[in-house]
């Protein structure tokens, strides 16, 4: 907050004199004037409100550092914090409020609000001498904090609530204005009074009465006001949580993409608002609609999206004149936003912590003791020793053949050599439920720097007509082509045949195959789930069944006995920058039956 304007010492403009200020006191022996100080509550407030604002800050760069095209907070990555960010933002943000709010209260009780005065800007106005000219400086920066504040609050609730787009870009934009703004009051104030003036916020001294004083106790007042004001306001995001109310049916729903059952006219379906994805018709944003109903032994859930295009060419290849290449980019960095599948995830968490259960950490290296992300976007794992259910539909991987992927989120891994050195990829704590599943893909890992020439393909089409068939419609020059209804995008045994070169010489440059083997059955945890998928008119609608208890840790509960909470993300032909919401979802069973 502004000190050089009023407050314990500094000149006011006001014609009654030196309202709220204290004297700087008797000349020392060697002629110096003692040192300013600040009243006990500016300094508290101000210091409250500057931890406040910074943690805020570097937190949401660091948020924003992990968009696909950031290039600022990018370059300042090296000295953001890394880790589980996204709580310590949520709780700065409204930490700030709160003091931003006690800091107008206090002024308007303590008899201070002379010190920010519009009439204190009058000196910008005419010739004046250079520290009063600085004093109205000082003043137009405290508005100006303000503003910022104001638009970094708003906006940061929207985002909150799950509205991204241009929103984002203000958000954005009043955060790196309040770093100018840091950086300006710092010279404002030394323009003023020089380094003494930036002594002074480190002396608190007695508030000295003045006029307009409306209390004795103005701090207290403001702190009464807004302490309560910040809790009440997080018990309303508490209460007004979204809720997924999970009815009892004995009309069973057939898995099949489908909504048209009798069970689904009676669910209530909850809609949350994603967003900060890529693509989407480059809006980034989704909404997902969520139903779900249960019977004796199963629960069964329906999930409905936007997306615009029906995407399953997952790093398909190509056939060029020095051989096969992947159609795609950034494989390497297990960050491909071109050609790649659609695909839906959901987690189930005991833990309503923001962002996914706070198992979500971000920053290159999050954990100092083990390996990055192949993209050094950051990690999956829980800090606690807890396990989080997810669940994964994937579109060429299985989910057009009824499965949805059972995966989980837990204490992270130790890399494996491999890992460590890149040749496989780390993913922290998650991984999939014990088990198998039946998709792999068409052509051997390479790591960062990787597929930038051949690669070797292990199986190709028993016929390359059957192939171009099969996929139908495909350009490989526009990743945002909608895949036919009907296109199969993944090779199975049957229809392939192992690599050899005399099969490939029957391929002509330009074929295309896809890059996912389908061999074998799901088995064991990893195969829980069920699902039917359906894309239509710029939506797909998923439905999806498992056994409401848990077979093992890496499940959730669903019978009710314990709290649990939901999160969804859409990818939209992307193979990591998903969707996002903040809010939890919670869960609640309805364990009485239908009438």
């Amino acid at each position: 907050m502004n000190e050089a304007t009023g407050g314990a010492a500094g000149p006011s403009l006001t014609p009654g004199g030196m309202e709220g200020v204290r004297p700087l006191g008797p000349k020392r022996e060697n002629g110096a004037s003692a040192l300013p100080s600040s009243d006990v509550g500016t300094v508290v407030l101000h210091w409250i409100s500057a931890i406040a604002l910074v943690t805020s800050l570097v937190t949401g760069i660091r948020i924003s550092a992990d968009a696909l095209y950031a290039v600022v907070s990018k370059w300042m990555e090296p000295i953001l914090p890394q880790g589980e960010i996204w709580s310590v933002h949520i709780w700065a943000g409204l930490a700030l409020f709160g003091t931003s709010t006690a800091y107008l209260i206090y002024m308007a009780t303590s008899g201070l609000s002379a010190r920010i005065s519009a009439r204190r800007l009058s000196p910008l106005r005419m010739r004046a001498p250079a520290k009063l000219r600085w004093l109205s400086v000082n003043v137009l920066l405290h508005w100006l904090l303000y503003v910022l504040v104001v638009a970094l609050t708003v906006t940061g609730v929207l985002l909150y609530l799950g509205f991204g787009g241009w929103i984002v870009s203000v958000h954005l934009a009043a955060a790196f204005g309040t770093f100018a703004y840091t950086l300006a009051h710092v010279i404002a104030h030394f323009g003023y009074g020089g380094w003494r003036q930036w002594l002074r916020i480190f002396r608190p001294a007695r508030l000295a009465p003045s006029v307009g004083q409306r209390s004795r106790y103005p701090f207290l007042i403001a702190s009464f006001v807004a302490v309560p004001t910040a809790v009440a306001i997080a018990a309303l995001d508490y209460e007004s949580r979204d809720e997924l109310l999970v009815q009892t049916t004995t009309d069973i729903p057939t898995i099949d993409g489908i909504t048209d059952d009798v069970a689904w006219r009676s669910a209530r379906p909850v809609r949350i608002r994603t967003s900060q994805g890529a693509n989407l018709g480059g809006t980034g944003e989704s909404t997902v609609e969520v139903r779900a109903v249960r019977d004796a032994t199963m629960i069964y859930f329906a999930f409905r999206w936007q997306d615009p295009t029906r995407s399953l060419a997952r790093l398909p290849m190509i056939k060029r004149e020095d051989g096969w290449r992947l159609v795609g980019h950034d494989a390497d960095r297990a960050d491909v936003v071109d050609f790649y599948e659609d695909k839906l995830a959901v987690i189930f968490s005991a833990s309503d912590a923001f962002a996914g259960g706070g198992a979500t950490h971000l920053g290159p290296k999050p954990l100092a003791d083990k390996p990055s992300s192949l993209n050094e976007r950051g990690l999956h794992y829980t800090a606690d020793g807890s396990y989080i259910d997810m669940w994964q539909w994937k579109a060429s991987r299985g989910g057009l053949l009824g499965y949805m992927d059972d995966q989980y989120i837990g204490p992270p891994r130790e890399a494996t050599v491999d890992e460590a050195a890149k040749r496989a990829r780390y993913q922290g704590g998650y991984w999939n439920d014990p088990g198998r599943s039946f998709y792999s893909y068409n052509f051997g890992f390479e790591g960062p720097g990787g597929y930038k020439g051949p690669v070797s393909p292990k199986r190709l089409p028993k016929s390359a007509d059957a192939a171009t068939r099969a996929i139908g419609k495909f350009d490989p020059t526009n990743a945002d082509l909608s895949q036919d209804e009907g296109s199969i995008w993944w090779l199975t045994d049957a229809e392939s045949v192992p690599y050899s070169k005399e099969a490939d010489a029957r391929f002509p440059v330009g074929s295309i195959m896809p890059g996912v083997l389908i061999q074998g059955e799901y088995a064991g945890d990893r195969g829980d789930i069920r699902a039917g998928a359906r894309w239509k008119d710029g939506y797909w609608t998923v439905e999806a069944s498992r056994n409401l208890s848990a077979t093992s840790r890496y499940d959730a509960d669903f019978t009710g006995r314990k709290p649990l909470y939901m999160w969804v993300s859409v990818f939209d032909h992307t193979q990591t920058r998903h969707t996002r919401h903040v809010r939890p979802v919670e869960v609640r069973l309805r364990l009485a039956a239908v009438q």
